[in-house]
C-alpha cells in the first residue's frame, strides 16, 4: 500500500484495483478470455467529505465503462458543472471488492475515494496514521436496524 501525504490539507492517498465489471460478467459466461479483461491501478485520494467515488473520465475511458446519466456536481469552491456517470466499476482495495459507480472528471489524474467506498468495503479512515484501514481485518461487518 502506497501512501502519500497531504500535511496542508489532511487528505492522503492509496492505491486501488479498479476492473470492468462487464468486462468479469462476459469472463464468466465464457465470452471473454481473462486476458482482456480491462483492469487498472490508481491513485486514490481518501476524501470522506465525498459522496461518490470519482475517477478520471481518461480512466473511465481506459476501462470502457459504460455510460449511465450525468450528476451536478459541486466543487469546494461552491461552483456546479454537469459530469457523466459510468458503470459498474469492481474496486479492489485491502481484499475487499465493491461495484460502483462513477464521475467521470476531465481534470483529475487521481481517483476521490468517497464515503460510499468506505461504507461498503467497512474502512475506517486514520487521519492521525494517514490510513484507510479495514474496521476489522477478518470481515465486512454489515450495520442493520
Amino acid at each position: 500500500m502506497v501512501r502519500l501525504r497531504d500535511p496542508e490539507m489532511g487528505r492522503f492517498s492509496v492505491e486501488v484495483d479498479l476492473t470492468n465489471n462487464d468486462d468479469l460478467v462476459l469472463h464468466r459466461a465464457g465470452a471473454l478470455p481473462a486476458d482482456r479483461i480491462r483492469r487498472v491501478r490508481l491513485s486514490g485520494v481518501v476524501d470522506s467529505g465525498s459522496a461518490r467515488l470519482v475517477l478520471p473520465e481518461s480512466v473511465a475511458m481506459q476501462l470502457g465503462l459504460r455510460p449511465v446519466g450525468e450528476t451536478t456536481v459541486r466543487y469546494a469552491n461552491q461552483s456546479t458543472a454537469q459530469r457523466p456517470m459510468y458503470g459498474d466499476v469492481l474496486l479492489t482495495y485491502a481484499g475487499r471488492s465493491g461495484l460502483f459507480q462513477v464521475v467521470g472528471e476531465p481534470a483529475r489524474v487521481s481517483a476521490l475515494i468517497g464515503a460510499p467506498v468506505m461504507e461498503n468495503l467497512d474502512l475506517i479512515v486514520d487521519c492521525t496514521r494517514q490510513r484507510l484501514e479495514p474496521r476489522d481485518p477478518r470481515q465486512i461487518i454489515s450495520e442493520i436496524e
